[in-house]
């Protein structure tokens, strides 16, 4: 069967949706939201993310919509600067070359690379299916029954797809000890080149600039809140406000008005998902529902990445099945097979591990040099970044 249901249309699937049509599939994405959303962190396109993004045709697109951030600067309680970290545009701190775009608009520029050659389905969402050895039975919440040859889980790090297949949710995400929550600025800044990291132990507030709006992010440690539900609202801003309510320096109490009046606020524990298969049956995931390490694993360009990856591999299988193997977009696939499908979500998943496995073994590092838990860890933190932008500056000169 050669018509596959992605579920989620945030990164991952419209990636997978364009590679899919190309490679004569008949995509369909659900999203349960009505449309894409305006909020959500910077996110950098880099690494195994270029190549996909450049034979997509969305380049352009991303530099156009790229932040305009050219340093990190470091506030004081006082809101004196007290450093400031060049981060030279289009370029990481190790020198390799990247796109840092707001995820919003990143989804939104996939989607639009896709839209064309899928089928979108917003404000819906599956709410259960069964399968055989020759395709997948999907109930949704707004439309009809309809039979697939495949279900993707591209829905993030909490899963409806990775649930219904796998099981609940606590058996797979490990909460890293830290929550981030971001919501628009409103208002334009005073130097859109820079981005402002004001911390305090175990808490961070920062305000990222973009080409016409600017994101305020808070980022602070937290034990896991039982029963966490990552759609109330209500609870988010409670558990926000509680943990930054002793801090009366900087513009720190202006800044939680704005989360009280906020209708747009995102935020999310930092989670690891960790499964011992990404795949069960006619059913596999992708993204942040296989692999996400949250704000600390690159996930955006891993899911591009993967999208690309799953894409090919089935299209492979269903090339080899039926010809002798065609490369992806040049083959009507498809995969009928149940022997087919395994191999091709086998190759699948073997290959992208191997990218987002040791990402999950840097997370907790990662957080650390974010969200330090002392002053001292604060000065450290500063220090080796000071010392490392000077070691590129003098290598680049070499």
């Amino acid at each position: 069967m050669r018509n596959v249901l992605i579920v989620g249309a945030g990164v991952a699937g419209p990636t997978l949706a364009y590679w899919l049509a190309r490679a004569g599939f008949q995509p369909t994405v659900v999203e349960r939201a009505q449309g894409q959303r305006s909020s959500g962190n910077p996110v950098d396109v880099r690494g195994p993310a270029l190549p996909v993004a450049e034979a997509m045709g969305v380049i352009p697109a991303l530099r156009e919509a790229a932040t305009t951030v050219t340093a990190m600067r470091l506030i004081d309680s006082r809101g004196r600067r007290r450093g400031r970290l060049p981060m030279p545009a289009g370029r990481s701190a190790a020198g390799t070359e990247e796109i840092e775009v707001p995820r919003a608009d990143l989804a939104t520029i996939l989607y639009e690379a896709a839209r064309d050659h899928a089928e979108f389905l917003f404000d819906d969402t599956v709410t259960g299916f069964s399968q055989d050895p020759d395709g997948v039975d999907v109930t949704f919440e707004r439309s009809a029954p309809r039979r697939f040859g495949l279900v993707v889980g591209a829905d993030g790090l909490h899963s409806t797809v990775r649930r219904l297949a796998f099981g609940p949710e606590e058996q797979f995400v490990r909460h890293l000890g830290v929550y981030v929550a971001t919501l628009p600025l409103g208002e334009p800044v005073d130097h859109p080149d820079e981005a402002l990291m004001y911390n305090t132990p175990g808490r961070l507030i920062s305000v990222h600039p973009s080409r016409d709006h600017a994101l305020l992010a808070f980022i602070f440690r937290g034990a896991a809140i039982p029963g966490f539900d990552h759609r109330d609202v209500a609870l988010h801003k409670r558990v926000l406000l509680q943990a930054y309510a002793n801090d009366r320096n900087w513009l720190v109490p202006e800044y939680l008005e704005r989360v009280r009046s906020a209708e747009d606020l995102y935020f999310d524990s930092v989670s690891k998902v960790v499964l011992p298969s990404w795949t069960n049956g006619r059913v596999t995931l992708l993204g942040d529902a296989a692999a996400s390490v949250s704000l600390f694993g690159d996930g955006s360009s891993m899911a591009m990445a993967g999208a690309q990856t799953l894409a090919n591999a089935l299209s492979e299988a269903g090339a080899e099945s039926e010809s002798g193997g065609r490369g992806c977009g040049e083959s009507d696939s498809n995969v009928n097979s149940d022997g087919d499908l395994a191999t091709a979500l086998k190759r699948y998943e073997a290959e992208h591990r191997r990218r987002t496995d040791p990402k999950g073994r840097n997370a907790r590092f990662s957080a650390a040099m974010i969200v330090p838990s002392t002053r001292s860890g604060i000065a450290l933190r500063n220090a080796a970044a000071r010392i490392a932008i000077r070691g590129e500056k003098q290598a680049a000169l070499r």
